[in-house]
């Protein structure tokens, strides 16, 4: 026995002894009330008060019963939480869980009742055998709908949690000692008081959770003292069980397991690059890239190119990937890059009309072209509600004429209409300031030639970027993204399960400030611009996502030079940009 179990079993008696104690109290009322009752028979407390006290003591004991026997019931019942994963099956994965049961049957502890990924870069055990979650099984990878097998059954051990970038992007080797530590956790969870003592802390912890209910409000209070009164002492169990994992996997591939941590850091480093940058795009123009696993791959192979610490990390890609021991890696893929835009972003759980997968190849085309033009055409929107005037036309190419109607909008971005109201408050990130400015007058009411680049950069620069022009039209734009929030509001929560109101669960970025979002939307102005009349086009960078190519090469030279114009006022660095590239800014812009 691993020297560390000892310590972890004293930490959970500890924490039985709190539960103990809590149901001594709960029962000393009955006691005394036992006790006052039988003195009462036998003639031992005879006359006043003794009648009086024996009924009070009587009715508060069953009212201490009842109350406790209803506490009891929620904490013994209530479900508590689990992760979203994707479960796996056997007949799904049968290569994987012959892996996990050599390495149990080696580390000679109970195998995982089950396999399920998360679109995540952690691996860990998680309890599912609590009725409710039972009851509550989802359709399995490959199986037919109902329960999952061993991991349905009462007191089986806990599900093995993997985060599926590390199948794409670690090979069979790396993964197997990565997860020798992990499965080695079935040994110690085995013991009965330690799975005693977890399921009490979880019954709390999911009480605490229904006290948030109406009417139920009295439940949290005494949950959360015990909670309190355990939690050091279930924090030490569990690093006792760690540490006695740990210890028991060390004859298990350990010097491979060196070198597969800095794969896990690196993993860590490029899935969040894929999340932010490339995912996070595509999700808020309802498209979910259906490959993210794969992607994670290609986003690492660029950041092992670029950062000289990664060099010589693609060199293990020759060897057998660890998503091989999936029967059907695209299905599980995409799979799990749906469950990661409903955890990271908060999309319906399903495919449809408004929520399509999009593959890598289309990614440029139908997200970021797409992308580009819709915040073109919301940025139009803006000035129009700001009564701004095009400029004027540079030449008898121009095809704009001066009474076109406004600006086609696409059909993803509803056009703020002229003399509307200001944003509301729910459009806060623009500040007080940038509030106000929207809503005051515009002194110029010009007819409209049509969506231009000109336009743009002659409001910016007339108006000073960095006063009163630029914090209406930050405003302007802040307030109509707010409300296609508030009108894609319904969609998106009729998409989501029961019991998943709080999705996003692990929102990716704060809410951007008004002068970020009007960069935002010039720059897809500009690449509009470019790809219009300059031959540019729309390109994806692994770790950057939307990007312009010019003559196939990245344009990284962009960004400062529309800050320059949006925060200073000055478009000189712009213009002459655009004048190397041969963008003809007074040409109209496509929207749609």
């Amino acid at each position: 026995m691993e020297a560390n179990v000892p310590s972890a079993r004293s930490r959970a008696l500890a924490v039985l002894r709190v539960r103990s104690r809590a149901s001594a109290v709960g029962l000393l009322p009955a006691a005394l009330a036992v006790v006052l009752v039988a003195a009462r028979a036998t003639g031992r407390l005879a006359g006043d008060p003794w009648p009086t006290v024996t009924l009070v003591v009587c009715v508060v004991a069953v009212l201490v019963l009842l109350v406790g026997g209803a506490f009891a019931a929620v904490v013994l019942r209530a479900s508590p939480a689990v992760t979203p994963t994707v479960p796996l099956s056997e007949s799904a994965a049968p290569d994987l869980y012959r892996l996990v049961r050599d390495l149990a049957d080696r580390m000679d502890v109970p195998p995982p009742s089950a396999i399920a990924l998360t679109p995540d870069c952690d691996s860990w055990l998680e309890d599912r055998s609590h009725a409710a979650h039972r009851r509550g099984a989802a359709r399995v990878l490959g199986c037919a709908p109902g329960p999952l097998g061993p991991e349905s059954a009462p007191g089986a051990a806990p599900v093995l949690v993997i985060g599926s970038p590390f199948l794409w992007w670690m090979r069979v080797a790396e993964l197997r000692a990565v997860l020798a530590p992990v499965v080695a956790g079935t040994g110690p969870s085995a013991h009965p008081d330690i799975a005693d003592a977890r399921g009490f802390v979880r019954g709390l912890d999911a009480a605490v959770d229904v006290g948030g209910r109406r009417g139920l409000g009295w439940i949290a209070a005494p949950a959360r003292l015990l909670l309190r009164l355990c939690r050091t002492d279930a924090a030490e169990m569990e690093r006792g069980v760690a540490a006695a994992a740990s210890e028991r996997a060390q004859g298990v591939d350990y010097g491979l397991r060196i070198v597969a941590q800095e794969q896990v850091g690196l993993a860590y480093a490029g899935w969040d690059r894929l999340l932010t940058r490339v995912a996070l795009p595509a999700w808020r123009m309802g498209r979910w890239p259906a490959h993210l696993d794969a992607g994670v791959v290609s986003a690492l192979t660029e950041l092992s190119r670029r950062d000289r610490l990664a060099e010589g990390f693609t060199s293990r890609l020759g060897e057998r990937p660890a998503c091989d021991l999936l029967e059907q890696p695209g299905l599980i893929d995409e799979a799990t890059s749906l469950l990661a835009a409903r955890l990271f972003h908060g999309g319906p759980a399903e495919a449809g009309p408004d929520w399509s997968p999009v593959d890598w190849a289309a990614y440029p085309e139908e997200v970021v072209d797409r992308k580009w033009r819709t915040e073109a055409a919301r940025l139009h929107a803006a000035l129009d509600a700001l009564a701004v005037p095009a400029g004027r036309p540079a030449g008898p190419s121009t095809p704009a004429s001066p009474a076109a109607p406004a600006a086609p909008v696409s059909p993803a971005s509803p056009a703020a209409r002229p003399g509307s109201q200001g944003p509301s408050g729910a459009a806060g990130a623009a500040g007080p300031a940038t509030l106000a400015a929207a809503d005051s007058p515009s002194p110029t009411a010009d007819a409209f030639a049509g969506p231009t680049l000109e336009r743009v950069l002659g409001y910016l620069t007339g108006g000073g970027g960095e006063g009163a022009a630029g914090e209406a039209l930050a405003g302007r734009i802040t307030g109509e993204l707010a409300r296609e929030e508030r009108a894609a509001g319904p969609a998106a929560a009729a998409g989501k399960a029961r019991g998943a109101d709080t999705l996003p669960l692990f929102p990716l970025q704060p809410p951007r400030s008004g002068r970020d979002l009007l960069a935002d939307h010039v720059t897809a102005m500009v690449c509009c611009a470019a790809v219009d009349s300059a031959g540019a086009t729309p390109g994806l960078d692994w770790l950057d996502g939307p990007v312009l190519l010019v003559g196939g090469d990245r344009r990284s030279d962009l960004a400062p030079r529309v800050l320059c114009l949006v925060e200073d006022g000055n478009p000189e660095p712009l213009r002459d940009w655009l004048s190397a590239l041969g963008v003809r800014t007074e040409k109209p812009v496509r929207l749609v």
